[in-house]
């Protein structure tokens, strides 16, 4: 067993804990360590409470004591990324922003179907490398763990390319990269068959060979009008279900649909929702699939928000990712849209950062991590502030000076 470390101390130590999976939060719920200390060990948090106390009860621990003010939040967790991809869609935004629709743009030949052609003609090398990059620089701003799709491969060689890197990119960040297979992303113009024949070919060759060579455990699909529809998916998603993997869906970006079929396959999550109606929250309300907006593609496309204020107070969980992708959210920068996210719906802090932590954590199926609590990873960041409230308030401006991944530094401001 490692030697006892403990640091601290902190202004604020915001742990996460005590908070339900499900429904509003209020501030007064956050449990607010003042003078705080974290003792960890194996990479684990030991114990969280006053820093003088649990340096006096642990004397033999050794202490990385801190100057200044300092927050301590739990490491953030992106739940929902596209990050290795070949490429840039730098022209779709730019005749979005004259005018062009998504859907317009896909239709002429850019869109997906774009950083699909690019994606195909980089090497594993070259997205491993990308991914690495993009990795790390989420790491920066908090993020020490975040699911990293494929889905720009759209053949069994190529999904199974883009899965491979993210596996090696895993192996040379210090944050945690969750894979998913995206291969349903849309239909590939290329494909000599139909919609259904493809996704049979799917179900019958890709997913065995990923359970097989453990590339992922997480099945996505994009259920929309320029992608697949509930009735073309549902085959699929039988077939995942029944080999264990986990079910998540793109759901209700431009149209409704994708939410039913989250719930009716017991899906963790179904992200996006931005055109869900009052039908679509009370069904994903009373369901135990997770709601994750993703404040990125509304402000990459200049669309709606995930209508996040409704689902909690209808009573479900929100989860917040920064879809972070080439085309419509090329920003890549979580806390900042949480922020954003939380101004123009009228979310509590509270509700903002359990939505990129302890409840992100739910929407990837981690049960580890998204709090600072006996037993869970000594996954953290520090912010030069002696209130948590400014981090939101600075709307992304105010980055960590220190991020921590199983209990190691991995980055720190003053030395980067």
């Amino acid at each position: 067993m490692e030697a006892l470390q403990l640091i601290g101390p902190f202004k604020q130590l915001l742990t996460m804990e005590a908070l339900p999976l499900k429904g509003a939060l209020s501030d007064s719920q956050l449990w607010i360590i003042e003078d705080g200390g974290l003792l960890i060990s194996d990479g684990k948090v030991m114990a969280t409470g006053n820093y003088a106390s649990l340096k006096k009860e642990h004397p033999s621990a050794k202490c990385h004591e801190l100057t200044g003010a300092h927050v301590c939040l739990p490491g953030f967790i992106d739940a929902h990324t596209h990050i290795c991809f070949g490429g840039s869609r730098a022209n779709d935004y730019a005749l979005r922003n004259s005018g062009k629709t998504y859907l317009e743009i896909a239709r002429a030949g850019g869109g997906i179907w774009d950083t699909v052609t690019q994606t195909r003609k980089a090497d594993k090398e070259t997205l491993t490398k990308k991914t690495v990059k993009l990795a790390n620089r989420h790491l920066k701003t908090g993020v020490t763990t975040l699911e990293v799709k494929s889905g720009y491969g759209l053949s069994l060689n190529e999904e199974i390319k883009m899965l491979q890197a993210i596996q090696e990119a895993n192996n040379e960040v210090p944050s945690d990269l969750i894979p998913t297979c995206l291969a349903a992303h849309m239909f590939p113009k290329d494909y000599a068959g139909t919609k259904t024949e493809y996704l049979q070919e799917l179900a019958q060759k890709l997913l065995p060979k990923l359970k097989a060579e453990n590339l992922t455990n997480r099945i996505d699909a994009f259920i929309e009008e320029s992608a697949f529809s509930p009735d073309e998916i549902a085959p699929y998603f039988e077939a995942a279900k029944q080999l264990g993997f986990d079910i998540t869906v793109h759901a209700d970006q431009f149209s409704t649909g994708g939410s039913k079929v989250a719930v009716d396959f017991d899906a963790i999550s179904a992200d996006h929702l931005e055109a869900s109606t009052d039908i679509e929250i009370e069904l994903l309300a009373k369901s135990n699939t997770i709601a994750t907006a993703l404040p990125g593609a509304s402000l990459g496309l200049g669309c709606n928000f995930t209508p996040a204020r409704k689902l909690l107070d209808t009573g479900a969980t929100l989860a917040i990712a920064s879809d972070h992708n080439p085309g419509s959210a090329p920003m890549g920068d979580l806390l900042t849209q949480a922020a954003i996210l939380g101004a123009f719906e009228k979310l509590s802090n509270a509700e903002v950062l359990a939505g990129i932590t302890v409840r992100a954590a739910a929407a990837l199926g981690l049960k580890d991590r998204g709090k600072l609590a006996k037993g869970y990873l000594a996954d953290f960041s520090l912010f030069h502030t002696d209130n948590y409230q400014e981090i939101l308030y600075n709307q992304g401006n105010l980055k960590p000076c220190m991020v921590w991944k199983n209990g190691n530094l991995v980055y720190n401001k003053h030395k980067a």
